[in-house]
Parts: C-alpha cells; structure tokens; sequence
C-alpha cells in the first residue's frame, strides 16, 4: 500500500520506488506546486509530474531540505 499524504517540502532528498537509468535512486524535489519536479542526484536529469503521481512514486524521504 503507498504511502498516503506522505509530507514533503522543497529540496528534500527522497528515495523513488524504481531508481533512474543511472543507477542513482535519490532525487532532489525542487520545485513545488500542482506540478512536482526532482532532480536526479546521480546525473542531475530533472524530471516534472503530477503531485498525485509524485506521491504514489515516492518511497521515503531520506533528508529534510533547508528553507534557505
């Protein structure tokens, strides 16, 4: 069962279900809003979906981003 609600905020590190083509399975959220975009940590592709799709993806936050 995925994750429901799970809280999330600008530059968090979270861990994806399915790791990238590189290898790389920690991704970077740096942008917020209807839309969510994360960054690849291994490669620094960028990738942009829906929130709903964002949530049902995401397996855990690894570390809190700062606010600055």
């Amino acid at each position: 069962m995925p994750n429901p609600r799970i809280s999330f905020d600008l530059n968090d590190v979270v861990e994806m279900k399915k790791s990238h083509p590189c290898g790389e399975n920690q991704w970077k959220v740096i942008r917020m809003g209807a839309d969510i975009r994360i960054k690849c940590l291994g490669c620094g592709h960028s990738v942009m979906m829906p929130r709903s799709e964002f949530q049902r993806k995401v397996k855990k936050i690894l570390e809190h981003g700062s606010e600055a």
